[in-house]
């Protein structure tokens, strides 16, 4: 017959049968005991321990006031709205005046895109290397103005016929310079657009000789 406690072996089996074995410990959870010895072997750190300089992390955390401070200097330094438009309009001035000055001294980088190019730039020599009566309109309409206001009825008619022969006058001097300009530009250049160039050289050789942009570069009776 058999003798016992609830939760043991029997009283007969084992090497001590005085002693019986709790069940608990030997159903006891595995996981405690791995976990035991990790737990122990873990580092205590304390509070006031400095972090080291070659951790992971490679520098100490900054404190609150510092990280605050480094956020205000670099919202400070962003550039605002005021400081852009300012900055684009020194920027815009400083193109302005270097195209003041390309146009005065014929830099082709800065030039206009309307008269950059070779094409162009031959045009406008060839206009300034002439004399074209466009270019004395601006005079001989003052000449003619004046005419037409004095009340002497034979001067008055000699404006008008006067008005009559300028526009005549420039209107041929015009169609000539085209026709001899565009054959010009097609034995120079014979591979590159031309599209526009015989009129804005026309439109050039309306203005005054002194007046012209970009400045000549040529005098007179020079070949381009």
């Amino acid at each position: 017959m058999t003798t016992g406690v609830a939760g043991s072996f029997p009283a007969g089996l084992g090497t001590n049968p005085g002693h019986p074995v709790p069940l608990g410990f030997v159903f006891r959870s595995r996981a405690k005991d791995e976990k035991a010895p990790i737990a122990d072997k873990a580092p205590v750190t304390g509070s006031n321990q400095p972090r080291d300089p070659q951790a992971p992390k490679g520098r100490p955390t900054p404190k609150r006031s510092e990280a605050q401070s480094q956020r205000r200097s670099v919202a400070n330094t962003s550039m605002t709205r005021k400081d852009a438009a300012r900055r684009q309009r020194e920027e815009r001035r400083a193109a302005l005046e270097r195209q003041r000055q390309a146009l005065a001294g014929g830099d082709e980088r800065y030039l206009p895109a309307r008269d950059k190019g070779p094409v162009r730039k031959f045009a406008r020599d060839w206009v300034d290397s002439r004399f074209n009566v466009a270019e004395f309109f601006l005079p001989m309409a003052v000449v003619i103005l004046v005419l037409s206001m004095v009340p002497v009825g034979s001067l008055q008619s000699i404006a008008l016929l006067l008005w009559l022969v300028v526009v005549v006058m420039i209107v041929l001097d015009s169609i000539l310079s085209g026709f001899r300009l565009k054959k010009r530009l097609t034995e120079r250049f014979p591979d590159q657009g031309r599209r526009g160039a015989v009129a804005y050289a026309l439109m050039r050789s309306l203005q005054m000789r002194r007046l012209r942009l970009p400045k000549p570069q040529v005098k007179r009776g020079e070949r381009p």
